[in-house]
């Protein structure tokens, strides 16, 4: 038996999340159709993140065990030619038998994107949020900033079950403009449910003027569920990468 790590790509928009759902197309559920029909049988696939409807990865990690004795060119070509056109694996490793994609990971990169101007943009359609309204960045950088270090991100996530922990550690938090495209990219040791893209919100209404950064710094302070946001629309946002201590992808992700 093989452990083989996969590195996906794929747009969100043709699914209902990357995990598997009776009642939507999902990133699992084609991943695990086509490892089935080139492996010769049924196999689970594990991802490292899991991401929402309409939510995209660049570097999405996923793993299964298989007794498949394909190499690894004809895993990816073969997978590749099997998979809808939203979805490509843009690698394949093999990895220890024990490996975890969610639980070995060291830290997860989330990019999200904002188109701010006052005239729509085509062609970041379905990848951008648009938002038309000036934004004043140098709050939002300043509040961003604010994130790193760990905290109780409660205020600007859902519950990640009963009796889990809300606190998280952010490793970095950087918001740049490059014309009218404004990134922000989160790297953190774990995420909360939607806690992106309810950053990214509160971080929108304070460019906006609409909300301050002491109100924003005490979300951090005195958290409360669910009190961030506004939760930003789900395609604005992107799976960059999961970095693990024996497993890189770095050069498939330059």
């Amino acid at each position: 038996m093989t452990r083989l790590a996969l590195l996906l790509e794929y747009d969100g928009a043709a699914f209902g999340g990357s995990q598997l759902q009776a009642n939507a197309p999902t990133v699992q559920g084609a991943l695990e159709e086509a490892i089935a029909r080139l492996g010769g049988a049924p196999v689970r696939a594990a991802f490292a993140g899991r991401t929402d409807a309409g939510v995209h990865a660049l570097g999405q990690v996923a793993a299964f065990t298989t007794s498949a004795r394909h190499s690894l060119e004809v895993w990816q070509r073969g997978l590749n030619a099997l998979l809808p056109a939203e979805i490509a694996v843009r690698a394949v490793r093999v990895v220890s038998e024990g490996f975890d994609p969610r639980r070995w990971a060291r830290s997860r990169t989330y990019r999200y994107l904002i188109w701010n101007m006052a005239v729509r943009s085509p062609l970041w359609r379905g990848r951008a949020w648009h938002v038309k309204e000036p934004l004043a960045e140098v709050p939002m950088a300043r509040a961003a900033a604010a994130l790193v270090g760990e905290h109780d991100f409660a205020s600007f996530g859902g519950s990640p079950g009963p009796g889990r922990s809300t606190c998280r550690r952010i490793m970095r938090a950087a918001l740049c403009r490059r014309g009218p495209l404004l990134t922000l990219e989160l790297e953190g040791s774990a995420f909360l449910p939607h806690q992106v893209r309810r950053t990214a919100g509160a971080l929108v209404e304070i460019g906006r003027g609409r909300l301050d950064e002491l109100s924003f710094s005490r979300w951090l302070e005195t958290p409360a569920a669910n009190m961030a946001g506004p939760m930003a629309p789900a395609q604005g946002l992107c799976l960059i990468q999961v970095d693990y201590p024996d497993l890189s992808f770095n050069e498939e992700l330059r």
